[in-house]
């Protein structure tokens, strides 16, 4: 089974950024199963249904996200409709949609939990670690393998997630900070793992944003609107051959397609 996972991806930059790059990633690397962050991706902060709708042309079987993803108000709908569209699953029960699905794919069963990070998220969550448990207690003997992707601000948090996990979940991706880290690996239980996948987007921005309004807000801390950046394309992104155990962090520009 090979696995793709696309972190998040920002606005429309990151949407062409899919149109470009995804057919050619499919086509090299042939994935079984995409799962795509989609909590940035209309206008930067948050998805609607009209933006959902044009990304199923790619045969992403599952859309996970973040703290950005009850940004806009028709979310709460498209939460308790689209089946396979996520939020964190550590949030309080009353929360609109679902944290975890599982999809049959290649006669295998496969489950996707949507997790969110407390150390500097600023938003009062149940415990990731102990909704881990939860989720997986439910469904360990129904699933062939498990991915987590775990949406997070703080390195050791999410490291720290990973060993807990380890042997349990079948792939660990950290996203949300936007910056992809270089510690792809196989935990020492089997768990494939890495910090950050990054961002899909504009390669010359602050975290997929217009470089202009972060560089203000840093000099005079006064509160800021952020724009998606345009220009040059960046694609990134964590492919796993779970068979094989092979595992590779993506990082595209649009020099590889030339």
């Amino acid at each position: 089974m090979k696995i793709l996972s696309i972190g998040d991806t920002i606005g429309k930059t990151g949407r062409k950024a899919l149109s470009q790059f995804l057919p050619f990633v499919i086509k090299q690397y042939k994935p079984d199963f995409i799962t795509l962050n989609v909590e940035n991706i209309a206008g930067g902060f948050g998805v609607t249904k009209k933006v959902l709708n044009s990304l199923k042309q790619y045969s992403i079987d599952v859309f996970t996200s973040g703290n950005h993803i009850f940004d806009k108000k028709e979310v709460y709908e498209l939460l308790d409709t689209e089946e396979n569209l996520l939020r964190p699953a550590n949030y309080p029960p009353l929360a609109n949609g679902r944290g975890y699905t599982v999809v049959e794919k290649e006669n295998k069963k496969i489950a996707v939990i949507n997790l969110m990070g407390r150390v500097f998220m600023g938003i009062p969550l149940d415990c990731p670690f102990r909704k881990f448990d939860e989720i997986y207690n439910q469904i360990k003997d129904k699933v062939d393998y498990i991915i987590v992707d775990f949406h997070a601000e703080a390195t050791s948090e999410k490291t720290a997630f990973g060993y807990y996990v380890d042997g349990r979940a079948s792939i660990v991706f950290g996203t949300h900070s936007h910056v992809q880290t270089a510690d792809e690996i196989f935990l020492p239980k089997g768990t494939a793992y890495i910090t950050d996948i990054g961002l899909t987007g504009a390669l010359h921005s602050v975290i997929g944003m217009k470089i202009e309004e972060p560089i203000e807000k840093f000099l005079t801390g006064l509160p800021k609107k952020y724009e998606v950046a345009t220009g040059e394309l960046l694609f990134q992104a964590f492919f796993v051959d779970l068979q094989k155990k092979e595992i590779k962090r993506l990082r595209l520009t649009e020099s590889h397609l030339r």
